[in-house]
């Protein structure tokens, strides 16, 4: 089916509001086209989140429009995600542009010059690509279809819609409530030639008996026109793919007998939680997010994860009280990692001479001081590369994963140096699709007793070398004994590549693909 030199059709799904499963939604078309021998991407035009990831050219795009691209079993590319918005707090975000850091917005005004010169022409220049490469691309909407206040200045619904005059399929979560009102009042605000390009509309994650529903499917049909091609239950499986945003997250851990307590540290500002997703598919593992002193108790981890804003999210530890408390729980023996931004607030001091993290020149800050490491931001500049290392501590928390080549990814600002009395974690092998000499990158940091460990690297969880160890770590007499340590072999990658097997399976199941197929006009 594939081959054609035409230029590839296109299909938009758009939601009634956010967290309404268009990420999802777009993984599961991808799939099934992949799977019905279409060439086939995703793209998004502008997504604003802080769960990113890197491609093999080391440029850094959503970690939606990546979990995308495996759908379609094809490598990443900056152009799924020509524009990225990253929140910093204060009201200012950092663009993304072209898999490249830009520079910092903080008024809209700012923001709406830049997507309507730069930005829009970049995204069309991506489009164009990616439609002269693929029989299909599938592109995703972001937030709700339509909002009045941002109608004239929205480029990543309505707009990419007329540029590339796709047909739309409509979003609507029915498991937060409100799904019937939400449709009829997002087609009575789009105005009517955007109303037109609402080909089908799409019920999602609903319980219960469909009969009972029928009537208010048949009210949809009636008052609006337009069809209803599926309802599509809520599906517990999704879980186990990699979450777009901090709406997906979780605050309880699973209820699970004897399961390891993993207090994971709630920022304000916390990006890229998907590397704590990635412990979910081991069952003798519950994690929970902290936000304050009391909730943290005595687990048996705790892990500081990424930020956005380093300096912001670390005077918020101190504020909280949650500063404190972690560095009881080292003096109690607690192993504590951390990981990206988490990494540099376990250090002593964080200096920030152009005033980047905090707009303020020459700020030095106290970190956590639990391991000797200091943290510089010198340029705006940012670290973006796909790493493998290896394991070169001796912390007993990785003892079993010695010799493996463990694959993650590094995104992040400023340049974290060691001192006197820290020893490095990991040797960086391969950076990119790059071989790098020996002995001549080291990652991350050891405390002497190896129980507080801190890295640049995102996705360590994801590899099962380093799930088994801290496992067995936790398993020991050193710790509990009360618990099984039998691990996943699955790399988390091969775990998703199933669920998207199994999603699209379901969409198979409860969509009407026939007429989907027929609203981008093929068979």
């Amino acid at each position: 089916m594939s081959g054609n030199n035409k230029e590839a059709r296109v299909l938009m799904v758009q939601g009634t509001s956010s967290f309404s499963g268009k990420t999802t939604f777009v993984a599961a078309l991808c799939r099934i086209f992949a799977n019905d021998g279409y060439r086939v991407a995703p793209f998004k035009a502008q997504n604003m989140s802080l769960n990113s990831y890197v491609t093999r050219d080391g440029l850094e795009i959503s970690r939606a429009q990546a979990l995308q691209a495996l759908a379609c079993r094809i490598d990443p590319s900056a152009d799924m995600n020509p524009i990225l918005l990253k929140p910093k707090g204060n009201h200012a975000s950092q663009i993304v542009f072209n898999g490249k850091p830009l520079k910092d917005v903080s008024t809209s005004s700012d923001y709406r010059h830049f997507a309507f010169g730069k930005g829009i022409e970049k995204v069309k220049e991506s489009l164009y690509r990616l439609r002269q490469s693929n029989d299909i691309v599938v592109i995703e909407g972001a937030g709700s279809a339509v909002e009045p206040n941002l109608y004239d200045r929205d480029i990543a619904n309505m707009k990419i819609a007329d540029i590339t005059n796709s047909q739309v399929l409509l979003i609507a979560d029915i498991d937060r409530g409100g799904a019937f009102a939400s449709i009829l009042g997002t087609l009575q605000i789009l105005r009517p030639e955007h109303r037109k390009r609402i080909k089908g509309i799409i019920i999602n994650k609903f319980r219960g008996d469909l009969r009972i529903l029928q009537p208010a499917l048949d009210f949809i049909k009636r008052e609006t026109g337009k069809p209803v091609l599926g309802v599509m239950p809520y599906l517990e499986a999704i879980n186990l793919l990699p979450s777009e945003d901090s709406l997906s997250i979780r605050k309880e851990g699973r209820k699970v007998k004897n399961a390891f307590d993993v207090a994971v540290i709630q920022l304000p500002l916390l990006s890229n939680f998907t590397d704590m997703e990635a412990l979910s598919v081991e069952h003798k593992v519950s994690s929970r997010y902290v936000e304050n002193a009391a909730e943290l108790g005595n687990p048996d981890v705790a892990i500081l994860p990424g930020t956005k804003n380093t300096v912001s999210d670390l005077k918020w530890l101190v504020k909280t009280g949650l500063a404190k408390e972690i560095s009881k729980l080292e003096q109690g023996g607690t192993p504590i990692l951390g990981i990206c931004g988490g990494y540099q607030m376990l250090g002593r001091e964080i200096y920030d001479p152009l005033g980047i993290e905090a707009d303020v020149k020459n700020g030095r800050y106290h970190g956590l001081g639990l391991l000797d490491v200091v943290t510089r931001f010198d340029r705006y500049d940012k670290v973006t590369q796909l790493v493998s290392a290896e394991v070169v501590c001796d912390s007993p928390l990785l003892a079993g994963a010695k010799g493996f080549a463990l694959e993650g990814y590094e995104i992040h600002m400023g340049k974290t140096v060691l001192q006197n009395s820290s020893l490095p974690a990991f040797k960086v092998c391969t950076k990119g699709v790059k071989k790098i000499p020996k002995k001549s990158y080291y990652d991350g940091a050891c405390s002497t007793d190896g129980l507080v460990m801190g890295t640049s690297i995102h996705g360590l969880f994801e590899n099962p070398a380093i799930r088994s160890s801290l496992i067995a770590y936790l398993g020991s007499g050193k710790r509990r004994n009360d618990h099984a340590t039998t691990v996943s072999t699955a790399s988390s990658e091969s775990l998703w590549d199933s669920g998207l097997d199994g999603l699209a399976k379901a969409f198979r199941k409860n969509i009407d693909l026939k007429a989907v197929y027929g609203i981008i006009g093929l068979n």
